[in-house]
């Protein structure tokens, strides 16, 4: 007979130490942060050794945390994956794509019926800015801006992105100098990743090299897409996503101010290797590839 902590203590330990952090695990699980910690000291009594490094903070895994990590993820990702198989799955049954609220409207919208069309596929589009959690969640794919993959799916690399200067065409005359460019109404918005790479015009204005003071910026917005459609409108120039752009670059609706870009991130396609329907989640992946 198999000698094994209480399955609950289990789960909170994987979850604790995939977030390292004990509130995100609680809410993960439904339950408090106090009842994670409870449950996490009583798999450290049971098993006779320290899991945590509980201060300073953040929370870090001991050595012996470490080692059982690993093998416990992978056996819980193996009993939902075989779990799933379980369920009645069809080709009926859509593909849920969890992207960026700004990737949905930029890029996916325009794509969807010709990717209906050309696969068969049907797809539920969950757009949200929120990390999606593959391993606590119904969703099947997500697609994600990021410089490096981590190692808790499955990263597949779908599009490289730089950063660029935009505008709508009947407020400049082309070409521009750097110091014409500035002298525009500057958008900005707020990066959702806490990066010093984060695109602004600060690294935009070094990149150029312009002596000249950086103005202040007109108008800042919370969401790229919102920055994106005042530029649209005619209201300023702003630093956007090259794929997401593209689009209206193509059809004249904006036009690029100068070769001289920042460096972007990259989209990935992410998905769990236990996923009981590799099939379409490859014919998905294979489309979304042959869209650069």
């Amino acid at each position: 007979m198999r000698k094994l902590p209480p399955l609950h203590a289990l789960r909170a330990f994987e979850a604790a130490a995939r977030h390292l952090h004990f509130a995100d695990a609680a809410e993960e699980l439904g339950l408090t942060p106090t009842a994670i910690s409870h449950q996490v000291r009583q798999l450290e009594e049971i098993l006779g050794v320290t899991l945590f490094h509980r201060f300073p903070r953040p929370v870090r895994l001991t050595a012996a945390g470490e080692k059982l990590f690993p093998v416990l993820r992978q056996a819980l990702d193996q009993i939902a994956g075989t779990i799933d198989q379980l369920a009645v799955t069809t080709a009926e049954t859509p593909l849920r794509l969890s992207v960026t609220m700004a990737f949905a409207s930029r890029w996916l919208m325009a794509r969807l019926p010709r990717l209906r069309a050309e696969t068969g596929l049907k797809i539920t589009v969950e757009a949200a800015d929120l990390p999606a959690d593959l391993h606590a969640s119904d969703i099947d794919m997500a697609i994600r801006y990021a410089g490096q993959p981590d190692d808790r799916a499955e990263w597949h690399r779908l599009f490289d992105d730089a950063i660029i200067p935009v505008c709508a065409p009947d407020l400049v005359k082309l070409p521009l100098t750097p110091d014409d460019l500035l002298s525009l109404p500057l958008l900005d918005y707020r990066w959702k990743s806490a990066s010093q790479n984060a695109p602004s015009w600060q690294r935009w204005h070094a990149r150029a090299g312009v002596r000249a003071s950086l103005p202040a910026v007109a108008q800042t917005f919370s969401e790229e897409i919102h920055a994106i459609d005042a530029a649209v409108s005619g209201q300023g120039a702003v630093l956007a996503s090259q794929l997401l752009v593209a689009d209206l670059l193509n059809t004249g609706q904006l036009v690029q101010l100068s070769e001289i870009a920042l460096p972007g991130l990259t989209y990935w396609a992410v998905f769990l290797p236990t996923h009981p329907d590799q099939t379409r989640l490859a014919q998905l992946l294979d489309w979304l590839r042959r869209q650069s």
